[in-house]
């Protein structure tokens, strides 16, 4: 019986070490399709109603907005973009950063097919709390 317990509180302690991660987005959320629709000549206007309001205004160069877009996956690498967009006389006459406008009529890129190779079940291994379990368990392998 006393083996029971000792299981029963390692199970409950090592179950409560799950921690659940969220997605955090920080910024503008900047997509390639958004940046396609940018053309040189737009007014500040028109490019606030396909990008949104810029994340960083300089108030020493109102002739440039920044967008910056940040993702976190919970427990993934962290995925950044950035756009600069620079103006003359109110109207846009340059794009700088992770996202570039792509020429007209170039589509996505396709990406490659990718190779699947079926095999056999695989030996299944014991996990370290099944061997603990085995081992203390009445009747296990003392």
């Amino acid at each position: 019986m006393k083996k029971l317990l000792i299981a029963l509180a390692i199970f409950a302690s090592v179950a409560g070490c799950s921690v659940y991660r969220i997605d955090v987005a920080q910024g503008n959320i900047l997509t390639q399709e958004m940046v396609d629709r940018l053309e040189p000549g737009m007014t500040r206007r028109q490019v606030r109603a396909i990008m949104g309001t810029p994340v960083l205004r300089d108030p020493f160069h109102a002739d440039r907005w920044d967008y910056v877009y940040w993702f976190q996956p919970g427990g993934g690498e962290p995925e950044r973009r950035r756009v600069a967009l620079f103006f003359e006389n109110d109207r846009l006459v340059r794009i700088e950063g992770d996202l570039r406008p792509r020429p007209e009529g170039e589509a996505e890129p396709v990406p490659a097919p990718t190779e699947h190779k079926v095999e056999g079940p695989a030996k299944e291994e014991k996990g370290w709390l099944r061997r603990l379990w085995e081992r203390i368990r009445p009747g296990g392998g003392d």
